[in-house]
């Protein structure tokens, strides 16, 4: 599974200079945590967060209140590829306590991939996953050329045949579906089913 199969696209994203009231609006009544910041040309240039609204508000030293985004948004902005690993990318927002990390398609922002993301595709029953891998796996060699099996997130997958490559292929098809966490294709052998 990779960061684009995580990502919630299209992302709603504001600009440097919008009031900061406005872009609180924003959170609060699309129950986001935090927006990306872009700048005219689409770049991203930082993100804004809760957090930083608070810190903003309640700073350790006094200080103006920031009145644009510009004044209060964290930059540089960590990021990630649409081709990360989701096991690297959960280790990332994990390891730097981040609660959402934007995700670039050469360079643009394509999507956003928060906590909420990983655990609504971690919450996917093992049946699902399996239904899923199965009708990824049926364009790829027939319905019945597979058996599937998943637990915990987890596929393993017995190929009829004895082609490494295409259970390689297999591999990388199943570890596509939401829900999985890693794959593992084998030759059946006689005595399976």
């Amino acid at each position: 599974m990779r960061a684009r199969d995580l990502m919630t696209t299209p992302v709603v994203t504001v600009t440097p200079r919008i009031p900061v009231t406005t872009a609180e609006g924003i959170l609060t009544t699309r129950g986001f945590t935090s927006l990306p910041v872009v700048d005219d040309d689409e770049n991203l240039v930082g993100i804004v967060s809760e957090a930083d609204f608070v810190a903003d508000r309640f700073p350790r030293e006094p200080k103006r209140v920031g009145r644009t985004v510009a004044e209060v948004m964290t930059s540089p902005v960590r990021s990630v590829d649409v081709e990360m690993d989701a096991a690297q990318l959960a280790r990332i927002m994990v390891d730097e306590r981040l609660r959402s990390i934007p995700v670039l398609d050469r360079r643009r922002l394509a999507g956003i991939v928060t906590r909420r993301d990983f655990v609504r595709v971690l919450a996917r029953s093992d049946e699902r996953v399996v239904a899923d891998v199965l009708q990824r796996l049926g364009s790829f060699g027939g319905p019945d050329r597979w058996t599937v099996d998943v637990r915990d997130g987890e596929v393993t997958i017995l190929d009829r045949f004895d082609s490494e490559r295409d259970r390689q292929v297999a591999t990388v098809l199943a570890e596509g579906v939401p829900g999985v966490i890693r794959a593992r294709c084998y030759a059946r052998s006689a005595g399976q089913r």
